[in-house]
């Protein structure tokens, strides 16, 4: 499985069964990880992870503190797509997988700004 990246007509496959995506939060500045897995029912949401809380990122009632980090299980069904949009105001969004983490537009290869980016699972 193969994940695909998609922004103004352009698409990035990244050959990753898993990925960690990373952030920060655009008011609190404050470090946001969600780990995904790519499979053939989509992307499938396997724990969330966040610094501290704040303005609209409390963490829910079941994340336990580990290691300086509020981690949890979120219970939904895998996303055929998932859209990100990048506000300028935290920092871009990173993927994570293999070792490495890359910037937007480390992969894409140029500066994304504030455009809107699609994740899916790739057709093969």
């Amino acid at each position: 499985m193969s994940l695909c990246l998609a922004s103004a007509g352009v698409v990035k496959a990244l050959a990753l069964a898993s990925f960690t995506l990373a952030w920060s939060h655009s008011v609190e500045k404050t470090a946001w990880q969600e780990d995904w897995r790519v499979t053939p029912d989509g992307l499938e949401l396997a724990q969330a992870r966040v610094k501290g809380s704040g303005a609209g990122m409390e963490p829910p009632p079941e994340a336990r503190l580990v290691d300086g980090w509020f981690q949890w299980q979120p219970q939904r069904a895998p996303l055929s797509r998932l859209v990100l949009a990048n506000s300028g105001a935290a920092g871009e969004w990173r993927v994570c997988g293999d070792g490495q983490c890359r910037t937007l537009s480390e992969i894409f290869g140029h500066d994304i700004g504030v455009a809107t980016i699609t994740m899916s699972v790739c057709n093969e």
